[in-house]
């Protein structure tokens, strides 16, 4: 039995979740969310615990079992606490900057790059060099956070670029000269 897999999910008192045609349904304080899935996997929702059902113990329904219950899991905490990601941004010249739901980076090229964020997710800049990405949804708050972090990834000789708040960049010795 996969160890993740048989573990109950609580579902807190603010929270209803519904299970039809292979598709968890959760509403929270912080807005609402679908889950579609896999063909084997079945639901047993009883007095507020989430049970993830596997039919036998073939490999593929082993690895889908405890997929399909942290992805249950993501998504009821998603509804209830939401997810962040914060980034910092180190380099000269390098900031970032709102311009109404937009953020706008300063990134040493030689435009400004605009960075829409996709429905669902809120990024702020509360000073030049952080930017928080929130959202309910914990693949889409952690794909915007990457993307963001893909325009300027941080450099190991100088640390410039753009990192996960607690990211360690390994630095390297640059060149030297013959003596």
């Amino acid at each position: 039995m996969s160890r993740i897999g048989k573990k109950p999910i609580n579902i807190p008192p603010k929270v209803q979740v519904s299970f039809d045609d292979r598709t968890i349904k959760a509403k929270g304080p912080k807005g609402e969310l679908a889950l579609k899935l896999p063909e084997p996997i079945d639901v047993n929702i009883e007095n507020n615990v989430i049970t993830i059902v596997r039919p036998n113990d073939e490999k593929k329904v082993r690895a889908l079992h405890g997929l399909s219950r942290a992805l249950t899991a993501n998504v009821i905490e998603g509804v209830v606490n939401g997810y962040t990601k914060t980034l910092q941004i180190n380099g000269v010249g390098y900031k970032a900057e709102m311009k109404g739901k937009r953020l706008m980076l300063s990134l040493g090229f030689s435009h400004p790059v605009l960075v829409i964020p996709p429905d669902g997710i809120d990024i702020n800049s509360p000073n030049p060099n952080t930017i928080i990405v929130n959202g309910i949804d914990k693949q889409l708050v952690g794909q915007t956070a990457a993307v963001i972090r893909k325009l300027r990834p941080p450099e190991p000789y100088k640390g410039k670029g753009i990192r996960y708040e607690n990211e360690y960049v390994r630095h390297k010795a640059g060149k030297t000269t013959a003596k």
